[in-house]
């Protein structure tokens, strides 16, 4: 029954069992804890700092990133600009090529139809002399069978080579 009614050597003891239990503690344990305590809170601190400035640094490469995509969009709206006006100008010189084709075809076409017909005619005209030849001379071999009929032509011709 001593614990629930101590006596005062068993006291005197308990105290200076305690006081150099926290003399020892204070000297050897609580000043090394209390140092990595605060070390802890220092890196805690400092950890935060860096979090809160990589945050700050997230925000402005975000809003930088805005400003390049922008750039870029703008960009690429101008490419395309120029794509297209690069296309309707090929668009335009093709069809002023293609006309200027058609028509240079179209000119030799007319050209070789005019010549094919000069030849026609040419020919034709030869065809209708070598047949008119041929009747003529059958004509007059029929007309000139007789040798008075003969003479008679001869002077018609010499008066009418004189008329001319």
């Amino acid at each position: 029954m001593e614990i629930v009614s101590p006596g005062i050597g068993l006291i005197l003891w308990m105290t200076l069992s305690f006081t150099a239990l926290v003399f020892i503690l204070r000297r050897y344990a609580w000043k090394p804890i209390l140092k990595s305590l605060h070390d802890r809170e220092d890196t805690i601190e400092e950890a935060l700092n860096t979090a809160n400035k990589a945050r700050e640094e997230m925000k402005d490469l975000k809003a930088d990133n805005e400003i390049l995509l922008k750039e870029a969009q703008e960009e690429r709206n101008i490419i395309l600009r120029e794509a297209r006006k690069v296309k309707e100008s090929i668009i335009e010189e093709a069809k002023y090529k293609a006309n200027e084709e058609a028509d240079n075809i179209v000119e030799n076409a007319k050209e070789r139809i005019e010549y094919e017909k000069m030849a026609a005619m040419t020919d034709l005209k030869n065809q209708i002399a070598s047949i008119s030849i041929e009747v003529a001379e059958k004509i007059l071999e029929k007309e000139l069978s007789k040798e008075s009929k003969q003479e008679d032509y001869i002077k018609k011709l010499i008066g009418d080579a004189q008329l001319n």
